[in-house]
């Protein structure tokens, strides 16, 4: 059942992730790649090189980041500053997005990424603190939909599976999730958020679900309701997964409820980013709960798996790469 669990990691190098886990998926963090650009990317590569070879024989292992640009750029180190999504909508539209998803989708394919949990699908809003601000490329939906399946139509491209953020959506709130539980009261809000994701979703997208209170999650987060996931009314389908189980937006509730919540709510994986003793703690409440309740997301978990690209595995390819890292400093200037 481990294989359910996207975990993140401390450390440099393969040997670092725990043993005893066997995720299905992996996620590096900015704590997880040596910042030289010189010696960076090629130990990334070498890292998910390890990473597949240990967790990736019989399915290839799941080995997302969170590269967005501008404020979201683990890649900065290497590559530098990179525009935000809204600045990238608002100079050069759906085309600019598009490109920047190929830029991003190269890149991520050549490194051995084969997720890439982005493009953010809320809705820009102005407000302050939040940990949105300009991850959101505009304050209408239907430009929104636009930017976003401009991204993910470019990244894919390259093979790099796409992932809509945050579902339901996040406009308008005033509370980071990362800190606490936001909350939106205003429906028509709550269904203006909603349209970049009706337009996107099919039933094979990845799609990130918010710790995020609405009028109808019935006190919960939306991440542990079964109303905001499988079975929401808005039409929206697709292969889900909570954010973080570790951020503040769920951790009113305990371990056990929250592994619980999550596959009643019909959640493919559980993510698990920060330490080790929440993996563990993750890991050890999904052994506790019955296999009539894990068994499909174990199936749809394998069913995404073995999708996902394989890796070639082998040293990075120098020039390759400093042509690439050429391209988006030049795109970024």
């Amino acid at each position: 059942m481990n294989q359910l669990l996207w975990i993140g990691f401390h450390g440099l190098d393969a040997e670092s992730v725990p043993a005893g886990v066997a995720p299905g998926g992996i996620i590096p963090f900015a704590r997880n790649l040596d910042p030289d650009p010189a010696r960076g990317p090629a130990r990334l590569k070498a890292l998910i090189d390890g990473l597949q070879a240990r967790w990736g024989q019989e399915l290839p292992l799941a080995v997302a980041l969170d590269q967005e640009g501008g404020a979201v750029s683990r890649l900065k180190p290497w590559v530098g500053e990179t525009p935000s999504f809204r600045a990238i909508w608002e100079r050069g539209g759906a085309a600019a997005c598009g490109a920047w998803g190929r830029l991003w989708g190269e890149g991520l394919r050549m490194l051995g990424f084969n997720v890439d949990f982005a493009p953010v699908a809320d809705l820009w809003d102005g407000i302050a603190g939040t940990g949105l601000g300009d991850r959101a490329a505009s304050q209408r939906p239907g430009e929104v939909a636009q930017a976003a399946g401009a991204f993910l139509h470019g990244l894919e491209g390259w093979g790099v599976r796409g992932c809509l953020k945050h579902f339901p959506g996040l406009g308008g709130t005033r509370v980071d999730s990362h800190e606490a539980l936001p909350e939106l009261a205003d429906e028509a809000q709550v269904r203006r958020n909603l349209e970049p994701f009706v337009a996107l979703a099919n039933e094979d997208r990845l799609i990130m679900v918010a710790h995020l209170r609405t009028f109808h999650t019935e006190g919960l987060p939306a991440s542990l309701h079964r109303g905001s996931v499988a079975e929401n009314a808005f039409g929206v389908r697709g292969r889900f997964l909570p954010d973080d189980l570790e951020m503040g937006g769920c951790t009113d509730w305990s371990w056990s409820d929250r592994v619980r919540l999550c596959l009643e709510a019909g959640h493919d994986w559980l993510l698990v980013c920060q330490t080790e003793q929440g993996v563990r703690a993750c890991a050890e409440a999904l052994a506790t709960q019955p296999e009539t309740l894990t068994r499909g997301a174990v199936v749809r978990s394998r069913a995404l798996r073995a999708n996902l690209l394989r890796p070639v595995p082998g040293p990075l390819a120098p020039r390759a790469w400093a042509d690439w890292v050429d391209q988006v400093r030049s795109a970024a200037s």
